[in-house]
């Protein structure tokens, strides 16, 4: 796919793997209607961008918040004259497990990982049926591959990600938009210190949670963009960023079932 003036939406991305994707596709010039709820964190990345010459407008929108999202074409179609790539990115994090997570918190976290991508799907199908050339990209996650305890309702959310792209994708085979959907590892972001944790747990045990998982983030956010929109260029339909969504999509399809009896030890070590 040619990415040169094109013009692509990306949701989450004032920061992390939005803001990475983002700088990868304004490298390759790229219009960029950029999307996040962070006003001052977006108002610099798109600062940083207008290094690349491309046209860059930034929007508050809140990808839970279904009037906002049905709004926004018409917003997009002010700025932009249509739209090519749609990235939608923007997620959040809920540790915690079943018993633990409260039904509040779980459809908060289903209304921006799951109900976010599919009201942008819906609300921005319309243009992207316009492009010759055209291609919607859902950010699943490692968690999408495989479900650890401690995180029902996040593995819940990326899994449903992940089966709407492969359904959305054959169902639109015989049209010029394609699907891909990503699954990262351990990209180094701020979601484990800003994830949500059970209201009832200690102070002392939540730092610690937090601790842990931020620890498995490595992966510089810029190479994971790059990575991805990568993969789009090739017009690949899975994306799995760093070695660790590698191995575990591996050891998941060799050992479907048991494949925890593995990757349990290892995380216990």
């Amino acid at each position: 796919m040619k990415l040169q003036g094109r013009t692509a939406v990306v949701t989450g991305a004032a920061g992390g793997i939005g803001r990475g994707i983002a700088v990868a596709l304004a490298r390759r010039g790229c219009a960029l209607a950029l999307l996040d709820i962070d006003d001052t964190a977006l108002a610099a990345t798109t600062g940083e961008l207008s290094a690349y010459g491309v046209r860059v407008s930034k929007h508050h929108l809140d990808v839970s918040d279904r009037s906002a999202v049905a709004a926004f074409p018409g917003q997009l179609m002010a700025e932009h004259s249509g739209i090519d790539l749609l990235v939608n990115n923007a997620g959040v994090a809920l540790g915690g497990t079943f018993e633990e997570t409260s039904e509040a918190d779980f459809e908060w976290l289903f209304g921006i990982n799951f109900w976010g991508v599919v009201r942008m799907t819906r609300a921005l199908l319309p243009l992207l049926h316009k492009s010759d050339d055209a291609r919607i990209v859902n950010i699943s996650s490692l968690f999408g591959l495989i479900a650890p305890p401690g995180h029902a309702a996040y593995a819940a959310s990326k899994f449903a990600v992940r089966a709407f792209s492969e359904s959305l994708r054959h169902e639109l085979a015989a049209t010029k938009i394609g699907v891909t959907v990503v699954h990262p590892g351990g990209v180094a972001t701020s979601i484990a210190k800003s994830s949500r944790l059970p209201q009832n747990l200690p102070a002392d045990e939540a730092a610690k949670r937090r601790r842990f998982f931020d620890s498995l983030l490595t992966m510089p956010p810029e190479i994971a963009g790059e990575t991805i929109v990568r993969g789009v260029e090739n017009r690949k339909v899975r994306i799995l960023v760093g070695a660790d969504a590698k191995r575990a999509a591996l050891l998941e399809r060799l050992m479907p079932v048991s494949y925890w009896n593995v990757l349990g030890v290892g995380l216990r070590k």
